[in-house]
């Protein structure tokens, strides 16, 4: 009976742990590590970690990154504009400036994005999945119509 009990208050004390890292994790849903997808080759070609900034906005830098088969590795950022010219790709903002919508927890808005191959920064929006485990990430020039959707995979 008390090896019952013991089991009873274990799952209740690893529900509670559970449910709380929940709703800290549900505070901040654009947070932690992210797995791109490269939506012309199907490839992942890069982890990304997003923090929140002070000033509430998020950024994304590059922590990892792979080749497609058949490339190779790209490792310095020789097309990228500006102070990020000639950068290493690790450690590479790749998306920074994005702020939540208050209206809507699951979705980012007035970010930029880098895309890191051609060099070129476009306005960026993001939308987490209810489930919170893939980020839709759209980059566009003036519109939204005009640009390319990625669907990245949390980790």
């Amino acid at each position: 009976m008390k090896k019952l009990y013991k089991g009873i208050f274990a799952g209740i004390i690893l529900a509670t742990l559970s449910s709380s890292s929940f709703a800290e994790s549900g505070n901040d849903p654009l947070v932690g590590k992210w797995k791109t997808i490269d939506d012309r080759t199907g490839y992942s070609r890069a982890d990304v970690e997003i923090s929140k900034k002070p000033d509430g906005t998020y950024e994304g830098i590059i922590v990892a990154t792979r080749n497609v088969p058949g490339s190779e590795k790209m490792g310095i950022c020789s097309n990228c504009p500006g102070n990020l010219k000639n950068k290493p790709f690790l450690g590479l903002p790749f998306i920074w400036g994005f702020k939540q919508n208050p209206d809507n927890p699951r979705e980012f808005n007035h970010g930029r994005v880098l895309d890191p191959i051609g060099g070129k920064v476009y306005k960026g929006k993001a939308r987490i999945s209810a489930s919170g485990r893939h980020l839709n990430l759209r980059g566009y020039v003036g519109v939204s119509v005009i640009g390319r959707s990625v669907t990245w995979i949390k980790y």
